[in-house]
């Protein structure tokens, strides 16, 4: 058989392609496997996956749903057949092949466990020949025992005892890290409450006399104003959220001030210098608006002549900064001192509920900055990251759910 050039060519260009991918295959295979590390590194990235798939669904305790899937990671995590968690109240969380057990699980999880160790404990079995093991870690938030963690496994060995212990008392941490977390938002909700009770009655019945005061004398006017005054408070009353967006508390602000300028009239100025690129910037949800309303009550509304406002926003670095500044009556330093201490009651308590917001989500260095005195006017400065991926996901969620 004559085999033409054409066709050896063609055969050999094939074979070199096959070739080249196969050392192509083999070097990103070899290349993978150092990327991946050791086994120990491997172990160590398995480990802490794990951990951190389980921590998620901890933290709404341990009588919660979440606790079946977090079973599941730990169980995988200590290697045993059959893993449950017990709660103090009876519930009991089982990830394999142990719906049997639930009952010596439940009975388990009541004994007393002294000093807080782990105990080994022989499951009962009609069947002489199969055998387990109940491994029982006490899981213990502050001083008491607030469930169980039981490995079930057919053999008995040293290092899963030791590591139940390890995994109960990660488990007892982030139990309290989930208790944290829900007394950081019953303060937030506490002081978000404290805020809109502020919008006091007294600021209410100004704003609808300024409106029924233009009922007769200008209807085009007041029916705006009833339009704002319907704005400021479905914005402020609003439950979906903690969070919004310096346009969204912008846009209430200006209802506010439209209020005021109704009563106010010429004696009250306001200036807006916002950059564009701070609108979308996310921000605790009123925490803008009670800083413009301290200014017009007690900055503005006691001074005979009444005043200006002005409100600016501008990036710095990698923060976005909110000024409200005043040229009203100001403040004696030593009282704002003690207002912002919680040592004052009365006046400025928007003040300080904001600054606490505000160093409560962010941080010590996020508190308000403020300069004032006597006969002075008061600056007040806030900031916020520019950057706040998990609170622009809990916004967006509420906005979702609005009506």
């Amino acid at each position: 058989m004559v085999v033409s050039p054409l066709i050896a060519a063609l055969a050999g260009v094939v074979v070199g392609a096959i070739l080249t991918l196969g050392v192509i295959a083999l070097w990103k295979f070899a290349r993978g496997s150092r990327e991946l590390g050791s086994d120990g590194e491997q172990a160590t990235y398995r480990t802490l996956h794990l951990a951190s798939q389980a921590a998620g669904h901890l933290r709404g305790g341990l009588a919660d749903q979440d606790a079946v899937r977090a079973a599941r990671h730990l169980r995988t995590l200590l290697g045993c057949d059959v893993l449950a968690i017990a709660d103090a109240g009876g519930a009991i969380a089982i990830d394999g092949p142990g719906e049997p057990l639930r009952q010596f699980a439940a009975t388990l999880a009541s004994t007393e466990f002294e000093n807080g160790r782990t105990r080994v404990v022989a499951v009962p079995s009609d069947d002489e020949r199969t055998s387990m093991w109940a491994v029982a870690s006490p899981i213990v938030v502050d001083g008491a025992v607030a469930g169980v963690i039981i490995a079930f496994t057919e053999t008995r060995h040293a290092p899963l005892v030791r590591a139940t212990g390890e995994v109960a008392e990660w488990v007892s941490a982030q139990l309290r890290l989930g208790d944290l977390d829900a007394s950081r938002a019953a303060l937030a909700e506490a002081q978000l409450r404290a805020l809109r009770s502020q919008i006091s009655p007294h600021f209410i019945y100004n704003a609808l006399n300024a409106i029924a005061s233009f009922i007769i004398t200008d209807p085009p006017q007041a029916r705006e104003l009833v339009l704002e005054f319907a704005d400021f408070t479905r914005y402020s009353f609003r439950r979906a959220g903690d969070f919004t967006t310096v346009a969204e508390e912008l846009r209430s602000i200006h209802s506010y001030l439209a209020l005021e300028r109704a009563r106010f009239g010429d004696r009250l100025e306001v200036t807006l210098q916002v950059a564009p690129e701070t609108l979308s910037a996310v921000i605790p949800f009123l925490s803008v608006q009670p800083l413009v309303e301290n200014s017009v009550r007690h900055g503005l509304e006691a001074r005979e002549g009444g005043g200006r406002i002005r409100i600016s926003t501008e990036e710095i670095g990698a923060d976005v900064q909110i000024v409200v500044e005043d040229d009203g009556v100001g403040i004696d330093p030593d009282h704002l001192e003690a207002v912002l201490g919680g040592q004052a009651d009365g006046s400025h308590v928007g003040l300080r509920n904001v600054d606490a917001r505000l160093r409560s989500v962010y941080g010590d260095d996020y508190g308000l900055v403020i300069e004032t005195n006597v006969g002075s006017g008061t600056l007040v400065r806030m900031s916020v990251p520019r950057s706040q991926p998990l609170h622009d996901v809990e916004l967006h969620r509420a906005e979702s759910t609005e009506p």
